[in-house]
């Protein structure tokens, strides 16, 4: 009587473990089988931004192989990076903002010095 119930677990558990993932791995269907059920301007738009999206994971791999040579975690030193980056875009922000404000004021010096 108890090595039947034995039996019958180990079987429901291998029919489980075993079933289940081979089941999962037949029902899903491949990136191209789900590439061809797009519509057509979704494959042509995804197709224009796969170069685009693949530079990106390549920039992305890059920084966290960078970040990882450092001693410190790769989260502080994405942390302290993207504040860098942060600053130098305000930075570049600031600077462009400058020239264009030089820019109106050489516009209007100029003017004032054409009406004279």
């Amino acid at each position: 009587m108890k090595t039947i119930t034995w039996v019958k677990m180990l079987a429901s558990g291998g029919i489980m473990c075993i079933g289940g993932p081979a089941l999962i791995y037949y029902v899903t269907p491949t990136e191209e089988e789900l590439f061809m059920r797009y519509n057509p301007e979704l494959q042509r738009r995804s197709l224009e931004r796969r170069k685009e999206k693949q530079e990106d994971f390549d920039q992305f791999v890059g920084r966290l192989k960078q970040y990882s040579k450092s001693d410190k975690p790769v989260w502080t030193a994405w942390e302290e990076d993207a504040a860098r980056r942060r600053q130098l875009g305000i930075q570049a922000e600031l600077d462009r903002r400058k020239s264009e404000a030089e820019e109106a004021e050489a516009r209007k010096q100029e003017m004032q010095n054409s009406l004279r």
